[in-house]
C-alpha cells in the first residue's frame, strides 16, 4: 500500500513541504532549548533566600506584623530581609513569631 503520489512533480512538492516543515520544527526546538538554557541560568544566578524576614504591617509607619525564617511558605508580600540580630531584636520587642516556621524556636527565644 503506497500512499505517496506516483508522479515526480507531486513528489517534489511533497519533498519541499517536508523540508519547510522540518525547518519550522528545528526553529521551535532551538527556541525551546534557548528558553530552557535561560531558565537554568536564572536559577543558577538567583540569590539565596535571606535567613530571616520581617513581614511589614499595612500602611506607612505601621509596626511589623511577623518574623519569619527566610524559607517560610507563609511570608506575605510586604517583607524585608533582616539579620539574625534584627530578628532577635524584633522578637524581643514583641513582634509575633510565625506559627508555621517558628523562628523563635530556631533563634533560641522561648
Amino acid at each position: 500500500m503506497n500512499d505517496l503520489p506516483p508522479d515526480l512533480p507531486r513528489l517534489r512538492t511533497l519533498e519541499t513541504w517536508l523540508v519547510v516543515s522540518l525547518e519550522r520544527v528545528r526553529q521551535h526546538i532551538a527556541a525551546a532549548e534557548q528558553r530552557e538554557a535561560e531558565r537554568q541560568q536564572g536559577e543558577e544566578r538567583r540569590p539565596p533566600p535571606p535567613d530571616w524576614i520581617l513581614e511589614l504591617g499595612i500602611g506607612v509607619g505601621a509596626p511589623p506584623s511577623e518574623v519569619h525564617a527566610g524559607d517560610c511558605y507563609a511570608i506575605g508580600r510586604r517583607q524585608r530581609p533582616i539579620t539574625r540580630d534584627q530578628a532577635l531584636e524584633a522578637l524581643g520587642e514583641g513582634v509575633r513569631a510565625c506559627v508555621h516556621c517558628r523562628p523563635d524556636t530556631e533563634l533560641g527565644v522561648l
